[in-house]
C-alpha cells in the first residue's frame, strides 16, 4: 500500500512522510479513528515507506522485497495485535493471542482494510464473545522486542483497539511504551480514545484520521471494490464518512434495515410516553444474539441521534439519510427535547460499557430505556 494509492487524509499522509523524511519518528502514535475510516491502510502506507529499500518523492516504490512483505503482511520485523478470545478457531487448551488468529486477521486485512469492529471478530469466530487484550499477550509482545529485528531495522507493533487492553496488560507494557529501544514503534489505532487507559494513551502521539467525504467514499467503492456507482452514492449518504459502514451496509442491508426498525420502535414509544411499550423495546434489543450485536445496535442509535440533533440545528444538508427515512427522523427531531439527544446517547455509550462488564442485559436495557423515558 502506497500513500498515492490512498484517498483522502493528505495532511496526515504529508506529516507521516515528513517524519520518515527527517527522522523524527515518534516511538509511539495513537490514531484514532471512526471505525471503518481506514487507519490501518494509512499505517501500511507509513510502515512500507519506513521500510522501503528504494523510496522516491515521499513515496514507497511498492516492488522491492520490504513493500512486497508488508503488503502480504509477512514482515518478520512487524507483530500486529488485537483484541481475542477462546473461539472455535483455536486450540481451548492455551490461551488464545493475536498470533493463534494471524491468519485470519491477514485474510480479513488483505480483503477489507476498513472492516469494522464487529467484522472481526465474526473473522476470528468469536461473535458473542468480549475479546481482549490480556497479560499472555503483552508477554508475547515483550518477548518479541528483546530480539533483534530480523531485517536489521525498525521493530514495530501494530496494536488494534488499545481501549480492550486490560490494566495489568498496561501494567505490565508501559515501561516499554515509555522508553522502548531502540528503533522500536508502537502504533495504535482506536475507536474510544476516551477508554484507552491513560497511562498508554499519555506516551502515544495522537493522529486523527478524519471521515471520509461522500464523494471520496463512492470513489473508493467503486474504484477498489467494483461497486455500482448508485448503490454507492446511497451507502455513502448513510455511512457518516466511513468506508467500512458504506460496505457493511451494501453487503448486508438486513443488519442496517433491522437496526433503524428496533431504533424507530424505540423512538415511537417513547415520543407516545407508552412506558411498557418502551420497556419492551428494551427488552428486544436485550434478546439480541450477542452482546456485540447489542453494542452494534448502541452505535446505530448513537449515530441516528445525531443526525436528530442536526436536524434540531437547522443543519439537515450533512445528516446523511435517504428520502425514505427522511420523514422519519424529521418527526423526532419536531417532537423530542432539544436536551433529548445529548442525554440519550451519554445513556448509550453507559449502555456499551456496562454490556463489556457482563451486567445482566435485561436489566441494563429496560434501565436505559426507563432514562430515555424521563428525557424525551
Amino acid at each position: 500500500m502506497k500513500f498515492s494509492e490512498i484517498i483522502g487524509n493528505e495532511e496526515i499522509k504529508k506529516a507521516l512522510a515528513g517524519m520518515i523524511d527527517s527522522g523524527r519518528i515518534p516511538h509511539a502514535m495513537m490514531f484514532y479513528e471512526n471505525d471503518g475510516c481506514g487507519a490501518l491502510q494509512i499505517i501500511l502506507a507509513f510502515l512500507q515507506y519506513l521500510y522501503c529499500k528504494d523510496k522516491s518523492g515521499s513515496d514507497s516504490c511498492g516492488t522491492c522485497s520490504e513493500c512486497n512483505k508488508i503488503g502480504k503482511l509477512i514482515h518478520p520485523d512487524i507483530r500486529f495485535v488485537f483484541p481475542v478470545a477462546g473461539g472455535s478457531k483455536v486450540s481451548s487448551s492455551v490461551k488464545p493471542t493475536s498470533e493463534s488468529y494471524i491468519q485470519y486477521w491477514r485474510e480479513l486485512l488483505l480483503a477489507n482494510p476498513f472492516f469494522l469492529e464487529n467484522e472481526l471478530n465474526d473473522a476470528l469466530g468469536i461473535e458473542g464473545k468480549s475479546s481482549v487484550i490480556a497479560v499472555p499477550e503483552a508477554k508475547v509482545i515483550l518477548e518479541s522486542l528483546s530480539l533483534t529485528s530480523v531485517e536489521g531495522g525498525y521493530s514495530t507493533i501494530v496494536l488494534y483497539l488499545p481501549e480492550k487492553m486490560n490494566q495489568e496488560a498496561a501494567n505490565r507494557l508501559l515501561k516499554i511504551v515509555e522508553e522502548p529501544p531502540e528503533k522500536t514503534l508502537f502504533l495504535m489505532i482506536t475507536h474510544n480514545p476516551e477508554k484507552v487507559l491513560q497511562t498508554i494513551s499519555s506516551r502515544c502521539q495522537g493522529v486523527r484520521i478524519m471521515p471520509l467525504g461522500r464523494e471520496e467514499i463512492v470513489h473508493i467503492l467503486t474504484s477498489s471494490f467494483g461497486k455500482d456507482p448508485n448503490q454507492a452514492a446511497q451507502a455513502a449518504m448513510i455511512a457518516g464518512g466511513s468506508v467500512g459502514t458504506a460496505l457493511h451496509y451494501l453487503s448486508d442491508q438486513s443488519d442496517y434495515k433491522d437496526n433503524l426498525d428496533l431504533f424507530s420502535n424505540l423512538m415511537h414509544s417513547l415520543l407516545s410516553k407508552d412506558l411498557q411499550a418502551s420497556l419492551e423495546v428494551g427488552e428486544t434489543i436485550a434478546a439480541l444474539d450477542s452482546r456485540e450485536k447489542q453494542k452494534a445496535f448502541c452505535k446505530f442509535a448513537g449515530e441516528c441521534l445525531r443526525k436528530i440533533f442536526f436536524l434540531q440545528q437547522n443543519v439537515p444538508g450533512i445528516i446523511g439519510v435517504t428520502s425514505e427515512e427522511l420523514p422519519f427522523f424529521q418527526e423526532v427531531a419536531f417532537k423530542s427535547k432539544r436536551a433529548f439527544c445529548r442525554n440519550a446517547i451519554t445513556y448509550l455509550d453507559r449502555a456499551q460499557l456496562l454490556i463489556e462488564r457482563n451486567v445482566n442485559q435485561k436489566i441494563l436495557f429496560c434501565d436505559m430505556v426507563n432514562r430515555m423515558f424521563v428525557k424525551i
